[in-house]
């Protein structure tokens, strides 16, 4: 049973990155998503949230508008499309499915 999360990097202001996060060793598609995140000195903070079915439900003020949530459950497979960065969403993103299970997360970076 595990998370994988790929697709972070170094971006500059305004630029953008898609996050992916494949999960195995469940019913992926029984379950809602969620992406979080976590700054340097900061607590982790919830992103997005998306139902098992793949209906956007919830998104952070500071991102919404510019991040958008997804999920494949054919690729088991969820995703965030982070757009417009800003200096700010400089954190390690995390996936999230139920209780203990986390992925290990992947950095992002803006800087100019």
């Amino acid at each position: 049973v595990q998370l994988v999360e790929s697709g972070g990097g170094l971006v500059q202001p305004g630029g953008s990155l898609r996050l992916s996060c494949a999960a195995s060793g469940f019913t992926f598609s029984s379950y809602a998503m969620k992406w979080y995140r976590q700054a340097p000195g900061k607590e982790r903070a919830l992103v997005a949230t998306i139902t098992s079915g793949g209906v956007p439900t919830y998104y952070a003020d500071s991102v919404r508008g510019r991040f958008t949530i997804s999920r494949d459950n054919a690729k088991n497979t969820v995703y965030l499309q982070m757009n417009n960065l800003k200096l700010e969403d400089t954190a390690v993103y995390y996936c999230h499915a139920y209780g203990p299970l986390w992925g290990q997360g992947t950095q992002v970076t803006v800087s100019s």
